[in-house]
């Protein structure tokens, strides 16, 4: 939760996370697939209980100031969202329909459907999402960009397309090409001050970032 106030004090209005499932379904958030690289234990997160992840350090090797850093709920994230930020939220991995569900009635019971964005790397997943929320905005993320790009947006109703930086400079028309479409693009993850200058030289809708207070620093600069 540190990270994300610290992203909220920061002059931007979208946050992105992670989420996925404990082994009795809670949706919680974190970027790996593992706890071993970001916390003080071990295990694959889908194999341990809501109740073992907030057991966890998460603040493992950050210092003092974080020693009480948990594995937060999505519930819990939400129920502290400001009002005038927005969240891309990745469902990181597989899920089964019954996962989908939990996630969408945690949004649900939040009210913040209007201030969410699901995105995934899983055409399956976004699929499964269209055919139970079949007006919902979603968001396609790319790890290799597809053969056609705006036809797939469009049946997964897709509004954003999201790839890799390093894809997207061995394709910059790409963004002319989705924008005709009418599709945003946002890339992932860009951290050098070339990266910015090359993502706003081509238009991009947005950056994601791992410095967004030195982002909108060059920002307010250079545009």
């Amino acid at each position: 939760m540190a990270a994300f106030a610290g992203a909220w004090s920061a002059p931007t209005r979208w946050i992105e996370t992670d989420v996925q499932p404990s082994r009795d379904h809670v949706p919680v958030l974190i970027h790996d697939s593992r706890v071993d690289r970001t916390t003080d234990g071990t295990g694959a997160v889908r194999d341990l209980t809501f109740a073992a992840l907030q057991r966890l350090n998460a603040g493992n090797g950050r210092g003092d100031e974080f020693a009480d850093a948990r594995i937060p709920a999505l519930a819990e994230l939400l129920a502290e969202w400001p009002a005038d930020e927005l969240l891309l939220l990745e469902i990181k991995g597989r899920h089964t329909r019954a996962d989908l569900q939990r996630v969408l009635d945690v949004v649900d019971a939040a009210d913040a459907a209007e201030r969410v964005l699901l995105q995934s790397f899983g055409v399956g997943v976004l699929r499964t999402l269209r055919t139970m929320r079949p007006n919902e905005p979603l968001g396609l993320l790319a790890e290799r960009i597809h053969a056609d790009p705006v036809a797939l947006c469009r049946e997964l109703g897709a509004v954003t397309y999201n790839p890799g930086i390093a894809e997207l400079r061995g394709a910059p028309a790409l963004v002319d090409t989705l924008h005709r479409a009418d599709i945003a693009i946002i890339v992932w993850t860009a951290n050098t001050v070339d990266d910015w200058a090359f993502l706003t030289g081509l238009g991009v809708d947005g950056i994601f970032t791992d410095r967004p207070a030195e982002l909108a620093a060059w920002q307010s600069e250079n545009l």
